[in-house]
């Protein structure tokens, strides 16, 4: 789906970003000169407790946030502040998945519905749009039968996550930004969405952004891991780095809530 390659450099990039609000006597700084880039083909997982400034970060790149300065730079081309159709076309290839899944839908609708009122469906035939779902929904495991002709409320969480991705995938997006996208479901169906996400890598060729506060997860899925905290980054590097050499304190802190860590690793890998 995806016509990025593997190693081809940045395919979207954050330079010296930071986010100020105003507050009642002055502002606060919830990110604080971050610089990350996302290769292409790779998935990059953003860790750090509430309050770390993922989710703003997160909400910079998908241009929900404006920056209060530094750049956004994709494929090349400076994104910052392009508004109109220029954002409309940035939006088809840099698609999220948020964390509700049930918040998500409008609950009046049907599933079949809400996949066919994407960003420029609507204009499709019919037996191309259908044929469409039935392949985004083959992406993430779901059959049109599972789900078109269903309300958001008849659905489990995690086909409802699912449906999330699918309706992403419709899109045809270079880049899938996933903040919290596990975070609601319950253990089984955590690892069932992360393998969801890992998939689709491999298959698609996207490039991933996964936003947690679970650095296990992250571990698990991405080949790289930046740590935040308190709107820094205090950590970056391969997996394998930052997890069986961590150097800031932080990060080593996270890793003592999941303690069985590096050995779940090793054993996925062998």
């Amino acid at each position: 789906m995806s016509d990025s390659q593997p190693g081809a450099g940045p395919v979207l990039s954050a330079s010296h970003v930071t986010k100020q609000f105003r507050v009642a006597g002055g502002h606060i700084t919830a990110v604080d000169d971050v610089s990350v880039d996302f290769h292409a083909g790779k998935v990059l997982a953003v860790v750090g407790e509430s309050g770390s400034g993922k989710s703003t970060l997160a909400r910079m790149l998908l241009r929900l946030l404006p920056v209060t300065s530094g750049t956004i730079t994709y494929q090349g081309k400076d994104v910052t502040n392009i508004s109109g159709a220029e954002l409309r076309s940035y939006w088809r290839d840099v698609q999220a998945v948020f964390q509700d899944p049930f918040a998500s839908f409008n609950q009046f609708f049907t599933i079949g519905h809400t996949l066919r009122r994407g960003m420029g469906a609507e204009r499709l035939e019919k037996e191309t749009l259908d044929a469409l779902i039935e392949t985004c929904l083959g992406y993430v495991g779901l059959k049109p039968a599972d789900c078109v002709n269903k309300y958001p409320h008849q659905l489990s969480g995690g086909q409802r996550q699912r449906v999330m991705i699918a309706r992403a995938l419709m899109m045809n997006p270079k880049v899938l930004l996933a903040d919290e996208a596990t975070s609601m479901l319950d253990a089984s169906l955590r690892v069932s969405a992360l393998n969801v996400l890992q998939d689709l890598r491999a298959n698609l060729g996207l490039t991933v952004l996964f936003i947690t506060h679970d650095i296990g997860q992250a571990c698990y899925l991405a080949d790289e891991v930046v740590v935040m905290e308190h709107g820094l980054v205090v950590e970056r590097g391969t997996t394998d780095a930052v997890i069986f050499s961590p150097k800031n304190d932080y990060t080593k802190r996270l890793l003592s809530d999941v303690p069985d860590l590096k050995g779940s690793l090793k054993a996925r890998r062998d």
